[in-house]
């Protein structure tokens, strides 16, 4: 027990301060998460976190970049009449507005469905669509129904094949034209442990 009122008051101090230091430091680390650490919650520039879009029975995946966090959902587009998908346009792309919105969905630019985040498809046959993202063509997606009998985009990283389910790319700088891509990190499931799996590379 301690008696003298001195002494009451120099624990005290001792005991606010390290209290006052451990809040500083937690708050430091919070402020300093990188967008390469995988394992932690991302947030932009501005410490707002990145949402996850809500659910869509029709999303094959989605796509968000660290300049905001604006996400681009890319949906199946089902032809009513044969239950397959548009042959013309067999994916849907749209923005879900998050940096100045609620998530409200709006349509690509001309120029971002024509040279940024539009895609290519080609028929493969057997309902099997080459996909192709327009900034990045070099890349192969295939859109294909998988064993649970729906639709899947499936990538090919690291001699693994996974049923992609988010694109992140990390952009430091460039243009709209040339932006400088520090990593794409793709995220997804093994079609047969089920299990998550994630890659990252620099393009």
């Amino acid at each position: 027990m301690i008696k003298s009122p001195l002494k009451l008051l120099l624990v005290l101090f001792v005991v606010f301060t390290l209290s006052g230091f451990n809040a500083a430091a937690n708050a430091h680390n919070l402020h300093n998460i990188k967008q390469t650490d995988t394992t932690k919650v991302r947030t932009d520039e501005n410490g707002r976190i990145y949402p996850t879009p809500p659910a869509n029975a029709n999303r094959l995946f989605y796509l968000q970049r660290s300049p905001n966090i604006n996400a681009l959902s890319y949906d199946i587009n089902i032809d009513e009449k044969t239950g397959k998908p548009d042959e013309d346009s067999p994916i849907h792309i749209y923005w879900l507005q998050y940096a100045e919105k609620n998530g409200e969905p709006s349509e690509l630019t001309f120029i971002q469905r024509k040279f940024a985040y539009g895609l290519t498809s080609k028929a493969l046959g057997n309902d099997k669509y080459d996909i192709r993202i327009m900034s990045y063509k070099k890349f192969p997606l295939t859109l294909m129904r998988a064993a649970d009998g729906k639709y899947h985009i499936f990538a090919t990283v690291a001699k693994k094949q996974i049923v992609l389910q988010n694109i992140f790319i990390q952009i430091d700088g460039g243009s709209m034209w040339s932006p400088n891509i520090v990593f794409i990190e793709m995220k997804g499931t093994d079609p047969v442990t089920g299990k998550e799996v994630t890659e990252r590379f620099k393009p």
